[in-house]
């Protein structure tokens, strides 16, 4: 993984169950990621729940591309299909 890539991280199927159920939503609704991704972990198959952590940089645009400690991390779900 490069270090410029957002952490990708397969749910376990009760994670999913409750993130779902939290969200009132179903993995109909959630936005989909293609099962040949290169960012997916290897033990993904179709229907699992990614959870995508990506990091939101304080202070100005030349400290973006390098994640500190104290940056605001933003998480997305993605089902695999």
């Amino acid at each position: 993984m490069h270090i410029l890539q957002p952490k990708h991280t397969k749910l376990k199927e009760k994670e999913a169950e409750e993130i779902l159920s939290n969200l009132n939503i179903s993995k109909a609704q959630i936005p989909k990621i293609l099962s040949n991704d290169p960012s997916l972990p290897e033990d993904c198959g179709v229907g699992d729940v990614i959870k995508i952590e990506r990091r939101e940089p304080k202070g100005s645009a030349s400290d973006k591309d390098h994640p500190k400690e104290g940056d605001k991390i933003n998480l997305y779900y993605r089902v695999v299909v």
